[in-house]
């Protein structure tokens, strides 16, 4: 029972009561953890002590991972209505997406960094079953929100946000992890089958990305700002962009030995042909979310779950231009995936900070508030379930 004396935030005392209000997007501090260890491991400069400090960022991020997944299964089993809202929701319902990445961002982080902490052989078992199931759910995700969105869900352009596009972010995320495995299995068809299901699944997510993107892009630019606690999500629009262009980069490395003759050569040439012009868009959407981010600051934005936003699609830039450094040579590209690293860096450190005190004090697992009566100003200032 909560007493007078308790903060207005207090947890219920049952440990099942105190998850009631878990969301989906939660597993977004799983992926921007884990993004600091490999977009560190992918920086084309050595720097004294980094390759421990992406250990040990993969090590919590695969802790935060279990005891999510743990805290989930809980939520789960004890408020299934809560479950279901979440997932009728179509302000939550695409924060699924974050359970595929999560699954698949510690996996591949698994092999690059986390074999320093579990051995090379554990780290491509562990990530071999997470991109196994990372990859599902991503499909299932990209599958079930969009249809959800159509049958189930009552939407109108004026609510289209960037949280749209995750769901089809997620098969990227697994088109440009899936490569590391290709070594590791037998030549041949095997390596053949995975390669290219991973080109597969770039083209899937890609092409689902270029649907959606004109109708978050439309409704910014026809609706005016989104809402103050939304404005972080602008940054999510980085997310297709920086693992497209890591993926295609991962593609030119493989393929060689895999693919015969031009078929593998064809890939260094997209990784370029490809790789510049989206990574040229991807500068630009940051300077335009930045300066949103900035005019939201200034009109009273608070901390929400949305500043994670500010994590993960940044390291997939950062992990996009280290693979244009790689395969261009040119010196722009690794000052452009150094500077990003250290706002990468610089963004976790505030937001984590920000997360724990949240935990602490309560507020961020307890029930939405009720929203005020003032219209447009009051949807800008409040969240729901899906950000908290």
């Amino acid at each position: 029972m909560v007493t007078a004396a308790q903060p207005p935030y207090a947890l219920p005392r049952p440990r099942a009561g105190a998850v009631r209000h878990l969301g989906p997007n939660w597993y977004a501090t799983v992926m921007g953890t884990a993004i600091v260890a490999t977009a560190g491991a992918t920086l084309p400069v050595r720097v004294p002590g980094l390759r421990p400090l992406c250990a040990a960022f993969w090590a919590l991020s695969l802790a935060l991972l279990l005891t999510l997944l743990a805290a989930r299964a809980l939520h789960r089993r004890h408020h299934r209505d809560q479950a279901r809202a979440h997932l009728l929701d179509p302000a939550t319902a695409p924060f699924y997406g974050c359970l595929a990445m999560a699954l698949l961002a510690v996996g591949g982080g698994a092999p690059t960094v986390g074999r320093d902490w579990i051995g090379i052989r554990t780290a491509v078992a562990l990530d071999a079953v997470l991109f196994g199931a990372g990859t599902v759910v991503a499909l299932t995700a990209a599958v079930t929100v969009p249809y959800l969105m159509a049958v189930r869900h009552r939407v109108e352009p004026s609510q289209a946000t960037p949280v749209w596009l995750l769901p089809f972010v997620a098969p990227m995320v697994s088109a440009a992890l899936g490569p590391s495995l290709v070594p590791y299995l037998p030549a041949g068809q095997a390596r053949q089958t995975l390669l290219l299901a991973c080109f597969a699944l770039f083209g899937l997510s890609l092409l689902a990305t270029f649907v959606m993107l004109p109708v978050v892009f439309g409704r910014l630019v026809t609706g005016g700002p989104l809402p103050l606690v939304l404005t972080p999500t602008l940054f999510l629009v980085l997310g297709p962009l920086g693992q497209s262009t890591t993926a295609v980069g991962k593609f030119a490395e493989v393929a060689p030995g895999v693919l015969p003759g031009p078929d593998g050569r064809g890939f260094a040439v997209l990784a370029v042909l490809y790789g510049v012009p989206v990574m040229g868009f991807a500068l630009l959407w940051l300077c335009l979310a930045v300066a949103h981010v900035v005019r939201a600051r200034r009109h009273g934005m608070g901390f929400a779950m949305t500043w994670w936003a500010f994590t993960f699609p940044v390291g997939t830039c950062v992990t996009g231009a280290a693979a244009l450094a790689r395969h261009t040579g040119l010196a722009v590209y690794e000052a452009l995936a150094c500077a990003l690293y250290v706002v990468l860096v610089a963004a976790w450190t505030v937001v984590a900070a920000h997360t724990v005190r949240g935990l602490l004090s309560g507020e961020l697992l307890a029930a939405p508030r009720p929203a005020p009566s003032a219209p447009r100003r009051a949807t800008a200032r409040t969240t729901s379930g899906a950000v908290r």
